[in-house]
């Protein structure tokens, strides 16, 4: 116990090393996908780690300035001759002197995240806040003199009917040269909001100029990042980028992170500079995924729940981590992208974040409802985008609640004992067979199954290197309808279940997925704590839509839609039997992609629907999860598989689940129906 703690994130695995041990020892120790190819010579910079310091509550530390050993010739040389981004250490040459948090940047992982939010096709009314316009402006004349940006005014109201425009400095700056050089006639990019306000010009060019121009529509999650690149004349998404938000280092869920703003006087203002980095990085990134200039992204809309809000525009979140959970502002809010410190966007561009519903319920949440329109419903639909943080809701034309719950980020692969984020290599699918009880499996990367021809060849370059979100939700429903795990969760012996893959661990037992420990890869199983984390997290799930429902006075709902990376790649079947969600028929169930996403994307294409969300959200009915009584209740009833006291009939139709109850010493006893 007196060696080092060290704690990698976003995998989350911890062990202690002894005192001196370097990063990249303890990384290979711990089974951390930490990259290096130069072995430990501090020549590729592959393992680049950053350190955290001050409390961390959600991991039980306490991380002092020299955790690690201070930089040395090695490090020094090379920042000096490539740069090191500020705060990073090579895990090659750091040691571990005392208790440590360590952040695993995307760049450092040899399987790199495969994030999953892709744009979903969505026709939308162009109407953007910023286009471009073509004017032939008057030349100056001595007897009556005005200047040139009067002059452009002008013209801008005689041909266009707009009305006068401000030009930022660096705008104004070339404005004569613009001019000038295309002899009077120009391009302008006018911005003009959807409320009262002056028009801005965010840039000029000589002549005809017909673009294109761009905007980026950003969710910013509390586990990741995504955006995509849209064109503002025509609504196509040019390419689409993704990130790690590199908060997961102060806390996976979000309490975590207002925790750490709580017990760190600079803590607040230590994850407002990570998450703006990393917008910036995705900036850069995406425009050269598009094969554009980055200065030719004019415009961003920011989508997000209210801790990631307050964090990127930079305002202390503590007020949301007590009730009455006050917001410094729920309206949407227009910025610059000087403002957020987003220097690789057009110098002139501007930012709009979609309004907040309430003090759970963020702006990401708003993007979901524009996406989805439940107020233009005809029957009652509950929407469920689910991350490390649920966003659920449930209307039709008469009546719209929302709420928020806390899941936790055991959907994201991460807290689970052979769990990794998306990647090359995890397992995704899982298929057990309830007669032999043997599984196949798919993995990122490879469209062959497991037990198919070419499989071992097909994943030969990546492996089988654990086990993504995705694969541990559809491992557990799989692993109940096999009767390998009964009602409360537990998994059965070899014995109960007749299987050798259930073997002891400890006073449990645990599911063996995979085992690729003779070719010198990885023991994928599915433990008793991962059933747990599963457990909690799904409960987090239903027990919020249940108060909706109570709210609503129904047991029942016609059609649900699953949103986010979520909702894309689990199988309606195995988040019925999980009792992620209430029970429909399945095929009323269908998957809406990364809605907030969506939602972000068409506020960035029409200054319609940024009015149209304003007025929405404030009819939403907000139900606080945190201060609902019923809330724990629903949370214990659903902590079985799928539901303690709910009936499941729909799901019975198409799956009965075995009845099986291994919470005894012997054979599984048949539970009376």
């Amino acid at each position: 116990m007196t060696d080092p703690l060290v704690i990698f994130t976003p995998s989350g695995k911890r062990g202690r090393v002894p005192h001196g041990t370097t990063v990249l020892e303890a990384a290979r120790k711990l089974g951390v996908d930490l990259d290096s190819v130069c072995g430990g010579r501090g020549i590729c910079s592959k393992c680049q780690v950053t350190p955290g310091t001050g409390q961390f509550p959600k991991h039980g530390v306490t991380v002092s300035a020299d955790a690690l050993s201070p930089f040395n010739a090695v490090e020094q040389r090379y920042d000096e001759k490539r740069g090191l981004k500020p705060g990073r250490r090579l895990g090659c040459q750091a040691q571990i002197l005392s208790d440590v948090v360590l952040d695993v940047p995307p760049e450092s992982q040899l399987h790199r995240q495969v994030v999953r939010k892709a744009a979903e096709a969505r026709t939308v009314d162009m109407d953007p806040a910023t286009r471009l316009y073509f004017v032939e402006v008057a030349e100056p004349d001595m007897h009556a003199p005005t200047g040139d940006l009067e002059r452009l005014n002008a013209a801008l109201a005689a041909q266009w009917d707009l009305p006068p425009a401000h030009a930022p400095l660096p705008v104004l700056a070339r404005l004569q040269k613009a001019l000038r050089a295309g002899q009077w006639q120009v391009t302008v990019a006018l911005h003009q909001g959807h409320a009262d306000g002056p028009a801005q010009i965010l840039d000029i060019w000589p002549g005809f100029f017909d673009g294109p121009i761009y905007g980026m529509a950003i969710d910013l999650g509390s586990t990741t990042i995504a955006a995509h690149l849209t064109d503002l004349a025509t609504g196509a998404v040019v390419a689409s980028a993704g990130v790690m938000n590199p908060q997961i280092r102060f806390g996976e869920d979000l309490m975590s992170r207002v925790s750490h703003a709580m017990m760190n006087p600079d803590g607040a203002e230590e994850m407002t500079v990570a998450v703006r980095g990393a917008l910036d990085d995705l900036a850069r990134a995406i425009a050269q995924e598009g094969g554009i200039d980055a200065a030719a992204i004019l415009e961003a809309t920011l989508v997000c729940n209210p801790v990631m809000h307050h964090l990127a525009l930079g305002i202390d979140p503590v007020e949301l981590g007590q009730a009455p959970f006050a917001l410094a502002t729920s309206d949407a809010v227009n910025l610059s992208a000087a403002d957020l410190g987003l220097g690789a966007l057009n110098p002139a561009a501007k930012i709009y974040v979609l309004p907040l519903i309430a003090g759970h319920v963020g702006a990401d949440a708003a993007a979901v409802a524009l996406s989805e329109a439940p107020e233009k419903s005809d029957d009652l639909v509950l929407i469920v985008d689910v991350g490390t943080n649920a966003e659920i809701i449930l209307g039709d034309r008469s009546r719209v609640l929302a709420c928020s719950s806390p899941t936790g980020p055991a959907f994201e692969g991460a807290q689970i004992s052979s769990g990794q984020r998306a990647a090359p290599g995890a397992i995704e699918r899982v298929r057990i067979d309830p007669e032999t009880k043997e599984p196949r499996f798919r993995v990122i990367g490879c469209d062959l199954w497991s037990d198919e021809d070419g499989f071992e060849q097909a994943v030969g370059t990546t492996g089988v290197t654990g086990i993504c979100g995705s694969g541990i939700i559809e491992a557990v429903a799989e692993m109940r309808m096999a009767g390998l795990v009964d009602a409360g969760g537990l998994i059965g012996s070899a014995a109960q279940t007749g299987t050798s893959r259930c073997v002891p661990e400890g006073r449990t037992h645990s599911y063996v997925l995979h085992d690729g420990t003779a070719d010198g890869g990885p023991l994928v199983t599915v433990t008793q704590g991962d059933i747990r984390a599963i457990q909690l997290a799904k409960s987090a799930l239903y027990a919020g839509a249940r108060l909706l429902m109570d709210r609503r006075g129904v047991d029942l709902v016609d059609r649900v839609v699953l949103a986010g990376a979520f909702g894309a790649h689990i199988s309606p079947l195995h988040a019925m039997v999980l009792g992620m969600i209430p029970d429909v028929p399945v095929d009323r169930v269908r998957s809406a992609g990364n809605a907030a996403g969506t939602g972000a994307r068409i506020a960035l294409c029409s200054r319609a629907a940024r009015r149209l969300i304003e007025g929405n959200v404030r009819r939403i009915e907000k139900v606080e999860t945190a201060v609902e009584p019923r809330f724990q209740d629903h949370f214990v009833a659903a902590n079985a598989l799928p539901h303690a006291s709910d009936p499941f009939p729909e799901l019975a139709k198409i799956a009965p689940l075995p009845q099986v109850d291994f919470n005894t010493g012997g054979s599984p006893r048949r539970r009376r129906r």
